[in-house]
């Protein structure tokens, strides 16, 4: 499936601040499809201008592979801490009535799975909003003194190094901040392309910075990049963007030590130069 198979399935009501998910009839086969799913969906947000959203998920027929389970469970976790308000389901299937009223009897009623759409609407219209007014408003966590040490360059080698090691981008501000600052830097340097050499050790990109860490780091490669190699042994972080590469069609090239990572971008220059 591609983008325009994702986006009428993706809807979004301004007046009522409800994003709406249409997953009925889907069968999720990898985590390819997942992940290119949940992509767009970021997307989709991040075009939207606002943070957070009520989101009215439609259930009905949707089958996910036991391929694919691990990376949907996380994928929609990870949206949901990061742009939902508040989430309801609806399935219109016969299992989906009888566990409601088998959780009804028991007093387990989750009252955030209905069986049809209307009614899931009412609970949403109960929920209060947390947006701010004027928008998404995010207050700086770092200072300039924060990024200068993070960037290094090698003239020599065609090497800019970026050590986003043990550091927390909270949310998109973090990420802007950051980002503009390397942007600001290699103008400085007078070279346009250059060999990134990213450490990840212990770098956490929270859920409600993925968005714009993914689209910053992905403009900053197509104008920049002669080639982006990433290093960062047992980092959640790494594991995330290898993720996030089934969909998006990229080689994470992470390594597991700098050396390594070194002698990638070797490999690269030889390549180039061939």
């Amino acid at each position: 499936m591609t983008t325009s198979d994702f986006d009428p399935r993706i809807r979004f009501d301004d007046a009522r601040q409800t994003m709406e998910v249409d997953l009925s009839g889907l069968n999720f086969t990898d985590s390819a499809m997942v992940n290119r799913f949940y992509d767009r969906i970021e997307a989709r947000i991040a075009q939207s201008g606002e943070d957070l959203w009520f989101f009215l998920i439609n259930l009905h027929g949707l089958r996910v592979d036991s391929s694919a389970w691990i990376d949907y469970a996380r994928r929609g976790r990870s949206l949901n801490m990061a742009h939902s308000m508040g989430t309801v389901r609806f399935d219109a299937s016969p299992e989906t009535a009888r566990q409601i009223e088998r959780d009804a009897r028991t007093e387990r009623f989750d009252p955030n799975l209905f069986t049809n759409r209307a009614d899931a609407l009412v609970r949403l219209d109960a929920l209060p909003s947390r947006r701010r007014s004027g928008g998404v408003l995010h207050d700086p966590n770092y200072t300039l003194g924060d990024f200068v040490r993070r960037v290094h360059f090698d003239p020599e080698a065609g090497i800019m190094e970026i050590d986003f090691s043990h550091f927390t981008f909270f949310h998109s501000r973090d990420v802007g901040d950051f980002y503009d600052h390397i942007e600001e830097r290699i103008a400085d340097t007078g070279a346009d392309k250059w060999f990134f050499l990213i450490n990840y050790d212990g770098c956490r990109i929270e859920p409600a910075a993925w968005v714009q860490h993914a689209f910053r780091g992905k403009k900053l490669n197509l104008a920049h990049s002669l080639g982006t190699v990433r290093y960062a042994p047992g980092s959640e972080t790494a594991e995330e963007i290898r993720r996030r590469a089934t969909s998006q069609d990229f080689r994470p090239n992470i390594r597991n030590t700098r050396d390594e990572a070194l002698a990638r971008i070797d490999e690269m220059r030889s390549t180039a130069a061939a």
